[in-house]
């Protein structure tokens, strides 16, 4: 009876021994005798014990790779700090395994090899300005290499680009003044347009008085008594502030100017009627 329960209880062992579970999402790599013998995939898997090896098992799914700030120089000689993150998958286990000895560190330094050639391609300026195009240079590049190792690269991104504060200052100052510089642009422009719609408006209202004028003489008599009403309001804002000084204006001075701004008008609008006439 005893050698029975000997044997049964050394193929329990035996049974426990060869079942192997692998998780969702992971693959293992199974050695036999040191060589490479089979992939075991997600679920129950039996071995030989003794005989076969799981020599490792890992995720199939996206891992990400923080890649540490570096310190790189540009084509115009500025030092900057630069960090990343690569998004990666493997996509062929025995690659991975048998061609690589640390999968992530190889990255590490493939990627940081790339992107300090990169940088040192370009100045700060367009360092700056062409990350998305790095980035996609990086993943080509990158890429062309990893597929050996059995690794596919998803995304490489560049996080932060860092330069010392000098720079950084200087940057400031420089979008500061750029600021500036637009609004006195806009400020410029705006006063412009400003005075165009005032001379237009000027010359729409000259134009309503010719015709005025034209139409019905005496309209001169109210314009030299509009005129004349507003010499006296200035007249008394000019005397109620205290440090004012009072100015006598020749209403013959007034009116003649005004008789010669009418006169223009009229002669100017009754010209044009003329030729007009004449024309048709």
């Amino acid at each position: 009876m005893e050698p029975i329960i000997a044997i049964v209880l050394a193929l329990i062992g035996y049974a426990l021994g060869s079942a192997k579970l692998i998780n969702q999402g992971n693959v293992a790599l199974v050695e036999r005798l040191g060589r490479y013998h089979r992939k075991l995939n997600p679920g129950l898997n039996f071995i030989v014990p003794l005989v076969d090896q799981i020599v490792m098992e890992d995720t199939t799914r996206e891992q990400i790779l923080d890649i540490k700030p570096q310190k790189v120089i540009t084509k115009d000689n500025v030092y900057l700090e630069v960090d990343g993150v690569v998004t990666w998958q493997i996509i062929s286990m025995e690659d991975t395994f048998y061609k690589v000895d640390d999968m992530q560190v190889a990255l590490a330094n493939l990627v940081t090899v790339e992107l300090r050639a990169h940088i040192a391609e370009r100045t700060l300026s367009e360092t700056i300005s062409a990350r998305n195009q790095m980035n996609q240079s990086l993943l080509q590049i990158v890429n062309d290499t990893s597929k050996k190792w059995g690794v596919n690269i998803i995304r490489i991104d560049i996080q932060s680009i860092t330069p010392p504060e000098s720079v950084q200052r200087s940057m400031a100052e420089q979008q500061a003044a750029e600021i500036r510089k637009q609004a006195a642009i806009t400020e410029a422009e705006g006063e412009r347009q400003a005075a165009i719609k005032r001379a237009e408006a000027t010359k729409e209202s000259i134009r309503i008085l010719s015709e005025a004028v034209t139409a019905r003489p005496e309209t001169r008599e109210i314009l030299r008594y509009l005129v004349a009403q507003e010499q006296v309001e200035a007249s008394h804002k000019l005397g109620a502030s205290s440090n004012a000084k009072i100015v006598f204006l020749n209403p013959s001075i007034s009116d003649g100017a005004l008789d010669q701004m009418l006169g223009d008008a009229v002669s100017s609008e009754t010209n044009g009627n003329s030729s007009e006439n004449g024309t048709v």
